[in-house]
């Protein structure tokens, strides 16, 4: 079963530091690209970070450049999203989200798949 289980989430103070991981499993031949969403309370979902495999080129949504940074271990098909100077605004159900070619029969045959994580819960509150 290919899927991408996150954790990391939980509940820290303002100006606190938080780290979110993202693991991809199952048979994924090739990973092209890993972002972090997120959904505030009665927010719509905001795009936070991504980083492109091949390049390992990175891009932040205006509101977490400067404080978050998005990392991949390739080895492990893991990506992690470090947060720093957390603010009220922050809190959010954090998803992780992946662009994955999959094998499918043989192995030189692949498959397109957009993957979802189950999200975790991130409170930024004193």
């Amino acid at each position: 079963q290919v899927q991408l289980v996150e954790s990391g989430g939980g509940l820290v103070q303002p100006g606190g530091s938080l780290r979110l991981s993202c693991a991809a499993s199952g048979s994924i031949a090739n990973i092209r690209a890993m972002r972090w969403y997120r959904q505030g309370p009665g927010k719509q979902p905001e795009l936070v970070a991504t980083v492109i495999s091949s390049s390992g080129n990175t891009n932040y949504g205006d509101s977490v450049k400067g404080r978050f940074t998005i990392s991949r271990d390739n080895a492990k098909n893991t990506v992690y999203l470090q947060m720093n100077s957390l603010k009220p605004e922050d809190t959010a159900v954090y998803y992780c989200n992946a662009d994955v070619d999959v094998v499918v029969g043989s192995p030189t045959e692949l498959r397109y798949l957009e993957l979802w994580g189950q999200g975790t819960l991130v409170t930024v509150s004193s």
